[in-house]
């Protein structure tokens, strides 16, 4: 990927931040058309290694600065604090793009202008080593080169898919967005169960990993759907069968925890909204 476009203003360098400007730099965009406004010290660093330009403020920038994109990848709780000032940029030449959970392109509206350009983006945290999967909403100002743009900036992370109903977000951060959390959960839980049945604290911790990490390679090697997988290594009468048994129980299996567990966070990323 090429940086034809113009340049790239990166608001934020923490880790999703570091992951998609190191994934740009990989795919071909030269590190003189990136500029990065970070006010930690240990986070502009961390930028800087890369050769590109970072500084402390927007009032660092050139007056003469003009950004095609600006991506905003910082916290939703700081982010009406941080969005305002960046106001003078807007205009139909440049695409904002949001990586916050629960901030709805209202909200940028409110803060930039209603005939802005905006793209929201929802990635994941296996974005740090380009596996994860991003979810893209844009509001009715961008054009198909704006949305194009946007998803060749998101898929340095990984995959890439779009919504044309921005209230699916809420599921979108629930499933995918938080759901690295609920998978490291379901490795520390089965590690703890393997424990519980005998097996050394470190061997059972191994084992979990590589079983979650393989079943997962082969999920995306096979193309085959979970549900047939699940089947293949199910012997009737067996031990996997047992143990299914109880992780698909309908009053108490792992279903209706998974579903109460997406639900609570959807609700939280609406709550973040307001």
């Amino acid at each position: 990927m090429s940086n034809s476009d113009g340049p790239i203003l990166l608001v934020g360098c923490g880790k999703m931040g570091a992951a998609l400007l190191s994934g740009w730099l990989d795919r071909g965009i030269p590190a003189n058309t990136i500029t990065v406004i970070e006010p930690t010290p240990q986070n502009a660093a961390t930028a800087g290694e890369e050769g590109v330009t970072t500084l402390a403020s927007i009032d660092a920038l050139p007056d003469d600065y003009a950004p095609r994109v600006v991506v905003f990848a910082v916290k939703p709780q700081v982010m009406a604090d941080v969005v305002p000032p960046y106001r003078c940029f807007a205009g139909p030449q440049t695409v904002f793009l949001s990586i916050a959970a629960g901030k709805a392109i209202g909200f940028f509206e409110a803060h930039l202008g209603a005939d802005i350009v905006m793209v929201r983006a929802m990635p994941n945290t296996p974005a740090a080593i380009g596996r994860g999967v991003t979810v893209l909403f844009a509001n009715a100002k961008a054009a198909q080169a704006d949305r194009l743009l946007a998803e060749n900036l998101m898929a340095a992370a990984g995959d890439v898919a779009w919504i044309e109903d921005e209230a699916l977000m809420d599921a979108v951060t629930a499933v995918s967005g938080s759901g690295p959390a609920y998978v490291f959960y379901m490795i520390e839980c089965l590690a703890a169960a393997g424990v519980a049945a005998g097996l050394p604290v470190e061997l059972s911790a191994h084992l979990a990993r590589a079983t979650v990490e393989g079943s997962a390679a082969l999920s995306h090697q096979e193309g085959s759907s979970p549900e047939t997988l699940r089947q293949n290594v199910t012997s009737p009468g067996g031990t996997t069968a047992a143990a299914l048994a109880v992780l698909m129980d309908d009053a108490k299996g792992l279903q209706d925890v998974m579903s109460r567990a997406v639900d609570a966070a959807a609700q939280r990323s609406r709550e973040l909204a307001d």
